[in-house]
């Protein structure tokens, strides 16, 4: 009986931490097409990477920025064609380009090294990146921030795996103390000790 319980116990324990680790992802360790950084537009891709040295010296962001205030941003150009196009970048506040006010606007030149570096001071709340390649047709890339906001898809997603682990474990102890074997084992234990 005992055995059984440990069993149970290790198989709960190790569901529970597939179910948690998978929904905790690294963004270094994801593949280039799975990263939520990168954009595409036919073969011409950009990635954009946000700091806050004031937050976190070492930590990069993408589209939830952790709080308010200065950040950096870096677009890389990834693909080598998008260096040889004039490339412009615009940080406006709010969802939508044309109802937003424009925070930072770089005017569209060559960036032969591949890296488009700009500084912003951010308040809470929503905000959209444009990046405009002008080639021929031209390219649009967006960004939507969010800018010291609780995400709560990433929230659910990180506490799915332990409520199904504490609800298994639960529902797998009331089915122990329920059965037969249990209460037999239970009685038994009680009447080697009189």
């Amino acid at each position: 009986m005992v055995r059984q319980i440990t069993q149970v116990g290790i198989s709960v324990f190790i569901l529970t931490m597939a179910l948690y680790t998978n929904t905790v992802a690294a963004h270094g360790k994801v593949a280039m097409d799975d990263d939520s950084c990168m954009r595409r537009i036919g073969e011409n891709m950009i990635h954009l990477s946000a700091y806050q040295p004031q937050v976190d010296e070492e930590g990069h962001y993408c589209t939830d920025i952790p709080r308010a205030g200065h950040a950096i941003f870096v677009i890389d150009l990834v693909d080598p064609s998008l260096r040889d196009m004039p490339i412009g970048m615009k940080v406006i506040k709010g969802s939508k380009a044309d109802e937003g006010e424009t925070v930072t606007h770089i005017r569209p030149t060559l960036y032969q090294d591949g890296v488009i570096s700009t500084q912003s001071i951010l308040d809470q709340g929503k905000y959209l990146i444009q990046i405009t390649a002008e080639g021929v047709p031209p390219l649009h890339y967006e960004y939507h921030l969010r800018v010291e906001m609780i995400n709560y898809a990433e929230v659910f997603r990180a506490t799915i795996g332990p409520a199904v682990g504490l609800l298994l474990t639960a529902i797998l102890g009331y089915k122990l103390i329920r059965s037969r074997r249990f209460r037999d084992w239970i009685a038994s234990r009680g009447s080697k000790k009189n």
